[in-house]
């Protein structure tokens, strides 16, 4: 009889104990110090990017001018790539990253403000796309996952045509200062003696084999 009811109470111990485990489980793991989960406030803080993140058309930015509520602004980068402020006009973004956007805009209010102190917060991103174009197999958008190469670039779009010409190749970019044209050679960047670094896209360049 006490080895039945022994047997009883380790079994309804057990069950308990699983149950406990299985409802901390399920249980949302609380997030920051005040143990509440902040899904919610999560969801809307602002992106983390690198410190050599460039901004693209479409990135949501909120810009913090210190002590000016009409000049501090949420703002989208728009299709020339530019965003408009108070004061400033059109300014160029896209191409940039925070930082330099943000050192742009503090030398260009100091013609209004005195000693302004300029915050720039990446809201929200937009996939950021390479185009690569012409002469290969698979011509189309390249998704960017962190830092890519052309190298790369060219291996996702299915490598050349057999009509390519692989020492011609040119990259398409919208800077600051407008259209920029870069040149690539193929040939020299496989060269197993090369000893140069690899030239890394930006996001927005157009890659134009011939």
């Amino acid at each position: 009889m006490k080895i039945a009811t022994f047997t009883a109470l380790s079994l309804a111990v057990w069950i308990g104990s699983a149950a406990a485990q299985a409802q901390n489980a399920q249980a949302p793991k609380p997030i920051g110090s005040s143990g509440t989960v902040a899904a919610d406030t999560a969801a809307k803080a602002p992106v983390s990017t690198s410190a050599d993140y460039h901004l693209a058309a479409g990135d949501k930015l909120r810009i913090e001018v210190y002590k000016d509520t009409q000049l501090s602004q949420s703002l989208q980068v728009r299709p020339d790539g530019k965003i408009t402020l108070p004061l400033l006009g059109d300014v160029a973004a896209a191409g940039r990253t925070s930082m330099e956007l943000r050192d742009a805009i503090t030398t260009s209010l100091k013609d209004y403000i005195k000693e302004p102190v300029v915050t720039v917060i990446v809201v929200e991103t937009v996939p950021q796309v390479v185009y690569v174009t012409g002469e290969v197999t698979k011509p189309g958008p390249v998704t960017m996952n962190g830092q890519l190469t052309i190298l790369q670039a060219l291996a996702m779009a299915g490598g050349f045509t057999d009509f390519a010409k692989r020492s011609d190749i040119q990259i398409q970019r919208n800077g600051p200062s407008g259209l920029q044209k870069l040149s690539f050679n193929y040939k020299d960047a496989i060269d197993g003696d090369s000893r140069r670094p690899p030239l890394l896209l930006q996001p927005g360049d157009t890659v134009i084999v011939r």
